[in-house]
């Protein structure tokens, strides 16, 4: 899995066009990788301020605003990868149109649950 952090501020700062260019080149690269049949997935969230945060209490959800974040950074987007090696996810995480401004995390992914609840249907 590939982990973009974004940076409101610094998002803020890049000009209109050059925002065009970086989608343009997001969907060039989005492409790229979907037709090589290693990118399962790729997931933009929303701003930060629309998150919600959810507890439990007294057994009913209690909800609040949030994330209250404490850094600039924050969840932007996450990339599904399947390929065989950490080398091959590397190189891929390099070639993020993003990887000039932001550092994207590579996380392995151990397992993944099935449809069938509780059956763990291997390593991916």
């Amino acid at each position: 899995m590939l982990i973009i952090y974004g940076n409101q501020e610094l998002w803020n700062s890049v000009g209109p066009d050059e925002q065009q260019r970086l989608f343009e080149a997001f969907d060039a690269f989005n492409k790229e990788y979907y037709d090589t049949g290693e990118l399962l997935g790729a997931y933009g969230v929303a701003d930060a301020a629309a998150t919600k945060l959810v507890r439990l209490a007294d057994g009913q959800p209690a909800i609040t605003d949030g994330p209250y974040l404490e850094t600039k950074e924050y969840l932007a987007s996450w990339y599904l990868i399947d390929v065989d090696s950490e080398q091959r996810a590397v190189e891929i995480a390099a070639a993020l149109p993003s990887a000039v401004h932001q550092p994207t995390e590579v996380w392995p992914i151990l397992h993944e649950a099935s449809r069938e609840a509780g059956v763990d249907i291997g390593v991916v």
